[in-house]
C-alpha cells in the first residue's frame, strides 16, 4: 500500500521534486592525472595526484590489514617467489614464470598483495609473536618498464617492508621503511611512494567522501581479461543502488549494495565519441534515513578528464512514515527552494482524534500550525511557508496521541 501511496505522492508533486537537483562539473585532468573524491552532503570535492603513491596500507584498526597497488597509474604486481630467502636471487628475466595479481574492485580491503599464495596473501601468522610475517616476494612493474621488488616483512599495528629497484643490470641497495597505523587516524589507508621514498597522504578523511573518480583495473567477461577503466568507486561508509529510470525518483525497494564498484565505469561508452547513459540512476544511501540520487550527463574522456553529474537528496521519498497504524505521511519537496511544500498523508480509518501539523525552529519555538483532516482517505495538503526565514525546521505530524517528526529545510 505504501508503494502505491508513494507513487501517487510523486505524481501529485510532479516536477517540483526535480527542481532541487544540483549539477556538478569536475575534472580528473589530462590523462586522468588526478583522483577526485566527492561528498554529496557537503558538496565537497577533494583532489590528489594519481601518481603520488604506489602502495596503500589499510590502517583503520590493528586487527585488520590490507595492501593495495596503485593500478590506476599502470603498476602491475607479480608474485615472484613464496620463499623470502629468494630475495637476492630474484631475476626480471623470469617474469614469464611469475603470477600476476590484481586489486579487488568490489572490496577495499582486498588488494593485489592479499591475493598471493600465503595464508594472508603476503605473509603467515606467527602464533607466538602474534605478528604476520612476510613470506611472499612481489615484483612491481611500472608503465615505463621500471621493476621494483617488494616484501612486506612484518605487520603488527604497522607495516614494515623492504624494496629495491632494478637498474637494468642489478638491484639497488635495499630500502626498509615502516608505515604505522597511528598516522592519519581519520583515513582508511596510509600511502607510500616507492618512487620518491616517502609516505604521502592521498585520500581525504574517511567521513569526508562518498565516492572517488579514478582509473582502476577490472575483470571484463567477455572478453575475459583484466582491463584498466575509468570510473567511480564508492566509500564503504555508503551503499549504492542502480536503477534504470526516466521518471520521478524512487529510492524504495532497490538493492543497495556494498560492492564499491556499483557505480563503476559503465555509465558511459565509447563509440567513436563518448556517450553517457543518463537513464542509469544511482541512489547513494548514508543510512536508513538519508539517500541521494545521482546520474551522469557528460564525460569527455582522457583529453581533459571532464565529467558532469547531477544529484539531489531524496531522503523524504524513502516512504511514508507511520504515525499510527491508521495514519502515514510524507513531505515533498525537501529541501524546498520556494518554501512551498506538499504534505501527503493517508488515513486508513476515520477517527475522532485530531490530526495536525506543527513546525518548530531550532530554538524550539512553534512557527507554524495547521490542522489536517481525520476522515478516511488520501490527502495532499499544500503549505505556503514563505513567511518563514530560510533555514532548518522540524515538522511534526500528530494524530491523536501519536507524533512523528521530520527535518524540513527551506532555502
Amino acid at each position: 500500500m505504501k508503494k502505491l501511496i508513494l507513487s501517487i505522492a510523486i505524481a501529485v508533486i510532479g516536477g517540483i521534486v526535480t527542481a532541487q537537483e544540483t549539477t556538478v562539473n569536475l575534472s580528473m585532468g589530462v590523462g586522468y592525472e588526478t583522483e577526485v573524491y566527492y561528498k554529496l552532503s557537503t558538496e565537497t570535492e577533494t583532489t590528489f595526484s594519481a601518481a603520488s603513491w604506489d602502495i596503500a596500507f589499510l590502517r583503520n584498526d590493528n586487527l585488520n590489514h590490507g595492501i593495495r597497488i596503485n593500478d590506476g597509474i599502470g603498476i602491475e604486481v607479480f608474485e615472484a617467489s613464496n620463499n623470502p630467502s629468494d630475495w637476492n636471487s630474484i631475476d626480471v628475466a623470469n617474469e614469464a614464470s611469475w603470477t600476476q595479481l590484481y586489486n579487488s574492485d568490489t572490496q577495499w580491503n582486498i588488494g593485489a598483495f592479499m591475493q598471493g599464495s600465503a595464508t594472508y596473501g603476503w605473509g603467515e601468522y606467527n602464533p607466538v609473536t602474534h605478528h604476520i610475517e612476510g613470506s611472499v616476494i612481489f615484483v612491481l612493474k611500472y608503465a615505463d618498464g621500471i621493476y621494483r621488488k617488494f616484501i612486506n616483512e612484518d605487520y603488527f599495528g604497522e607495516y614494515t617492508f623492504k624494496y629495491a629497484t632494478w637498474d637494468g643490470t642489478n638491484w639497488s641497495s635495499d630500502t626498509t621503511e615502516t608505515v604505522s597505523n597511528s598516522g592519519n587516524p581519520d583515513n582508511r589507508y596510509n600511502y607510500y611512494s616507492l618512487q620518491n621514498n616517502q609516505e604521502v597522504v592521498s585520500e581525504p578523511a574517511e567521513a569526508d567522501w562518498d565516492f572517488v573518480f579514478r582509473k582502476y583495473t577490472t575483470f571484463l567477461d567477455p572478453p575475459g581479461q583484466y582491463y584498466a577503466v575509468t570510473g567511480t568507486l564508492h566509500n564503504s561508509n555508503v551503499t549504492v543502488a542502480q536503477n534504470e529510470e526516466t521518471g520521478a525518483p524512487d529510492p524504495n525497494e532497490l538493492a543497495y549494495l556494498e560492492e564499491m564498484n556499483t557505480i563503476g565505469f559503465d555509465w558511459k561508452a565509447f563509440t567513436g565519441v563518448w556517450t553517457v547513459d543518463n537513464d542509469q540512476k544511482y541512489y547513494v544511501k548514508y543510512d536508513e534515513n538519508t539517500v541521494y540520487r545521482l546520474y551522469f550527463t557528460d564525460f569527455e574522456g582522457s583529453s581533459n578528464g571532464n565529467l558532469t553529474f547531477v544529484f539531489e537528496e531524496v531522503s523524504d521519498l524513502l516512504g511514508f512514515e507511520d504515525v499510527s497504524e491508521e495514519v502515514s505521511f510524507g513531505i515533498f519537496p525537501n529541501p524546498s527552494k520556494d518554501k512551498i511544500i506538499q504534505l501527503i498523508y493517508d488515513i486508513n480509518t476515520a477517527s475522532s482524534e485530531e490530526n495536525y501539523i506543527d513546525i518548530y525552529d531550532l530554538n524550539g519555538r512553534k512557527v507554524f500550525y495547521s490542522n489536517a483532516s481525520n476522515t478516511e482517505g488520501f490527502y495532499s495538503k499544500r503549505l505556503n511557508l514563505s513567511s518563514l526565514q530560510s533555514g532548518m525546521y522540524v515538522l511534526t505530524f500528530t494524530s491523536g496521541s501519536k507524533t512523528i517528526s521530520k527535518k524540513l529545510i527551506l532555502n
